[in-house]
């Protein structure tokens, strides 16, 4: 989810979109959306879920941090938006 918790004007020089704050990890792709991301961390880190092995296997290891929110790997995922005012914008 995004939250927009402001919109100014930009500042000459500076990457747009950008990440400022975050937290927890992003979902796996393919993982079953919301529902299917609470069922996915729920088996990969309780050894005697039912569907432990058969996560573990399709993510490859028992490492997965939900709390983790990596700052610098959002914003580069942003780079392909990304666009740089010449001047300030006037409002």
């Amino acid at each position: 989810m995004l939250v927009v918790d402001a919109v100014i004007a930009p500042e000459a020089g500076v990457r747009y979109p950008r990440c400022v704050a975050g937290e927890g990890a992003c979902p796996p792709e393919d993982v079953g959306g919301p529902f299917g991301y609470v069922e996915f961390v729920e088996a990969l880190t309780d050894p005697t879920h039912p569907e432990h092995a058969e996560r573990l296997e399709w993510w490859g290891s028992d490492r997965f941090d939900p709390h983790r929110f990596d700052l610098a790997a959002t914003d580069r995922a942003l780079e392909h938006l990304a666009w740089v005012p010449l001047t300030p914008v006037r409002t």
